[in-house]
C-alpha cells in the first residue's frame, strides 16, 4: 500500500510540475531590427532580413507585404522562423515588412520597416 501511495504521489508531482514552470513575458520587450533599415534603397533583389536574438524568444514572425500593411496588394512572405535571418528574392518594387518575437505564451508588437527595391 506505501508502495503504492509512493508511485501516485510521485506521478501526481511529475503532472504538477508542468503548471510551476512559468514562460517569460515579452510582450513589453521590442525586437531589434538590423537590415534592411527603415526607408532603405537596395538595388538587388536579393534580401536578407536581419536582426538581433530576443530573450526567452522561441520564434520569430516575418511578415513581407506590398506596397505596405496598411494597402497591402499582397502579403509576400509570412513565414515562422527559429533564427534571426531570412533570405529571399524579391521583385523591383516597394515593400514593408515586420517582425516579432514569440514564446509559447507571449509575443512582442510587430516592428515595421520599409525598403525599395531599385536595380
Amino acid at each position: 500500500m506505501k508502495y503504492f501511495l509512493f508511485i501516485l504521489c510521485f506521478t501526481f508531482c511529475l503532472v504538477s510540475c508542468d503548471d510551476i514552470v512559468e514562460v517569460e513575458d515579452i510582450s513589453e520587450n521590442e525586437v531589434n531590427i538590423l537590415a534592411p533599415t527603415d526607408n532603405a534603397l537596395l538595388n538587388t533583389t536579393s534580401v536578407t532580413f536581419t536582426w538581433e536574438a530576443l530573450e526567452d524568444a522561441e520564434t520569430y514572425h516575418l511578415q513581407i507585404a506590398t506596397p505596405s500593411f496598411e494597402n497591402a496588394l499582397q502579403i509576400v512572405k509570412d513565414s515562422v522562423l527559429t533564427n534571426t535571418s531570412f533570405s529571399t528574392s524579391l521583385d523591383e518594387k516597394a515593400y514593408e515588412w515586420r517582425i516579432r518575437a514569440q514564446n509559447s505564451e507571449y509575443y512582442t508588437e510587430y516592428r515595421i520597416q520599409s525598403f525599395t527595391i531599385e536595380e
